[in-house]
């Protein structure tokens, strides 16, 4: 049978472009046996054009992105090159072109999305973003395909695999944050500038497009509230696991019963019989909770160069065969065809808390805390008290673990600023989250 030729304008060749090229060239005659069609790479958009010959010289380089994207022997065009320019400029034009796009860009989505999906619409083209949000994990397809049916009442994830390399590596071997990311940037695992990845914002983009797409509206990084881990201390990953918890930097998204949308993004204590808590180092996983379908779990490799080309390939064939572009007109699911999402502020947020007190050695300090708390209608769950041990002054202190029953943000860092300022207390106190799955979201 007689094969359709797809010709391709890949913009980056990076390492995730790189993959692209690897996977696009091994899987060659079983693409074409499973499609039909011979997916042929035409351009290649590269800023130095010397460089990558030498390194790679059977491909098709150019510096002159408008040109490749402008040839009518490109049907599709894929954008590996990450950040908002150039890659913004070369998008527009590819849908203006009414090409269709397959981006592994999240921040630009997260930033730019409802105006780069309304332009799509505009000009008859879509955008297939898999790559954006979980890696090699099929997440979208899931959520706006599979679950369709489903109305979504939760998502739960470990979508950035720098932090959870980095806390695993704190958890097992008993390192300080510096420590555990001096090895992951060792590794690969993480940036020499690790920034977007600790400070939780590259998981707060993964989650405004994951649930925009989950909740039908319009989600920005700004909804979310947002907390990293280059704060954590390993005393609290330790009392974490006397506890039975272990800490993750989990994406968690809840629909309240009014409809508005509680959305964070920040380290969390995960009990040891959780699911999540086995997921560890550079993997990735999802919860899902549909109110058909229940709790639904997608696993796998988060990031890397040949997870992150699984994705955009199976992004490109699924274009290719006509699957994205009717998904893309049939589904008002995307951001252009929502309104904007009623986000419930943080301060109303509630959960259950984990909190470290460092207090001098004396009798009523826990009464006092005590009081405290019960003044702002915090109950206290449990108290961990543990060996006297001196500060930086030579001052014996106490460090106390509160764990408490369901209370609202807001409530709990007012009464943390009145225990702060409390004579007894000698360093800042230590708050976290607790989420206990799947009860709290069954």
């Amino acid at each position: 049978m007689t094969q359709t030729s797809i010709g391709i304008c890949l913009l980056g060749c990076g390492v995730v472009g790189s993959g692209v090229v690897k996977l696009l060239r091994e899987q060659r005659e079983l693409l074409a046996r499973r499609t039909n069609l011979a997916f042929d790479i035409r351009h290649v958009v590269v800023r130095d054009v010397a460089k990558h010959a030498a390194g790679e010289g059977n491909l098709p380089y150019t510096s002159n992105a408008a040109a490749a994207i402008d040839d009518p022997a490109v049907q599709i065009v894929i954008e590996v090159m990450g950040g908002r320019d150039p890659a913004l400029a070369h998008i527009e034009r590819a849908l203006k072109l009414g090409k269709p796009v397959v981006t592994a860009n999240k921040s630009l989505l997260a930033e730019r999305g409802p105006e780069l999906f309304s332009l799509a619409r505009k000009h008859g083209s879509c955008i297939a973003f898999e790559a954006s949000t979980g890696g090699g994990i099929p997440i979208i397809d899931a959520i706006s395909r599979g679950l369709v049916a489903n109305r979504i009442d939760a998502l739960v994830g470990i979508v950035n695999g720098t932090c959870n390399v980095i806390l695993t590596r704190m958890t097992r071997n008993g390192w300080s944050y510096h420590q555990a990311l001096t090895e992951a940037q060792k590794l690969g695992f993480a940036e020499a500038d690790p920034t977007l990845d600790v400070s939780g914002r590259d998981a707060a983009q993964k989650l405004a497009l994951l649930s925009g797409l989950a909740f039908n509206a319009r989600v920005a990084e700004k909804d979310i509230q947002i907390e990293g881990v280059a704060d954590l201390q390993s005393a609290d990953i330790k009392f974490a696991g006397d506890l039975g918890y272990v800490i993750k930097l989990l994406a968690i998204a809840e629909r309240q019963p009014d409809g508005r949308l509680a959305l964070r993004v920040h380290p969390t204590l995960v009990s040891k019989s959780d699911v999540l808590a086995e997921v560890s180092g550079p993997f990735n996983a999802i919860s899902v909770y549909g109110h058909a379908l229940g709790h639904a779990l997608f696993y796998g490799r988060g990031a890397g160069q040949m997870p992150t080309a699984s994705a955009v390939v199976a992004d490109l064939v699924q274009t290719a065969i006509g699957v994205v572009p009717l998904a893309f007109k049939k589904l008002n699911i995307f951001p252009d065809a929502a309104e904007p999402a009623q986000i419930l502020p943080a301060n109303e947020i509630t959960s259950r808390y984990y909190l470290r007190l460092s207090v001098k050695d004396q009798p009523g300090v826990m009464g006092a805390v005590s009081q405290v708390l019960g003044q702002h209608g915090i109950s206290i769950s449990a108290i961990l008290q543990h060996e006297v041990a001196e500060d930086a002054d030579g001052v014996p202190i106490v460090p106390i673990v509160i764990t408490t029953h369901r209370a609202q943000e807001g409530a709990v860092r007012a009464s943390l600023k009145q225990i702060d300022a409390l004579s007894t207390v000698r360093a800042p106190s230590v708050c976290l989250r607790i989420i206990d799955q799947p009860k709290e979201f069954a």
